[in-house]
């Protein structure tokens, strides 16, 4: 009888490396991060689905010293100091006018930008589900390139929207902190739900 691991095409180790072996990072090393490798990331993750091909996730890369202390000061406090030490930090945000890019990104159905999106709060809504969808491919992508991510949903929204989209237009969902992990990165591996807990036949 097949196994569900033999029932993978993807061998074993690329498993462990993007999945069973892998966790959020709480500490990393000082080695950085260069942005060819963030690069290959995004040119690897960039033919993951959306619907309507319309890749509302928006990246800004915190590089700068100033830049990483705006942020740090709307992260939750149990973030500030890991965020303050990784050797990279991405804000992934949703464009909330992505439909813009609709008539170039979809050419199947380039009016899909006025008979779907014309309104904000559909677009919003849209943009923040398949965004959400690109962020799990963005942290897949980053445990592909060999470095380690620490995904936090612990911040100030609006503040950090304040400070780096002041157009009102983009909406942050995550900030990563990214970079080889350090020493006493992980947590021990929480349990997971089993197969007969999730999946149902109908």
């Amino acid at each position: 009888m097949t196994t569900a691991n033999e029932s993978l095409v993807l061998d074993a180790a690329a498993q462990d490396l993007l999945f069973r072996e892998a966790r959020t990072a709480n500490t990393f090393t000082d080695e950085p991060v260069g942005d060819e490798q963030i690069q290959a990331v995004y040119d690897l993750v960039k033919y993951a689905p959306t619907a309507f091909n319309q890749q509302a996730l928006r990246v800004v890369l915190v590089r700068s010293a100033e830049a990483r202390e705006r942020l740090v000061a709307q992260m939750s406090d149990g973030n500030k100091a890991k965020t303050a030490g990784a050797p990279l930090v991405a804000i992934l945000a949703a464009d909330n006018e992505f439909h813009e890019e609709l008539p170039a990104q979809f050419p199947a159905f380039p009016q899909a930008k006025d008979v779907f999106f014309s309104e904000r709060p559909v677009r919003e809504h849209s943009a923040r589900f398949n965004a959400a969808l690109q962020v799990g491919y963005f942290i897949i992508g980053v445990r592909a390139a060999g470095l380690a991510a620490g995904p936090m949903t612990g911040f100030n929204a609006e503040g950090i929207n304040k400070e780096f989209f002041a157009d009102g237009d983009h909406s942050v969902l995550a900030v990563v902190n990214i970079g080889k992990p350090g020493a006493d990165a992980w947590y021990p591996r929480s349990p997971r739900l089993a197969y007969d807990e999730v999946v149902t036949t109908v």
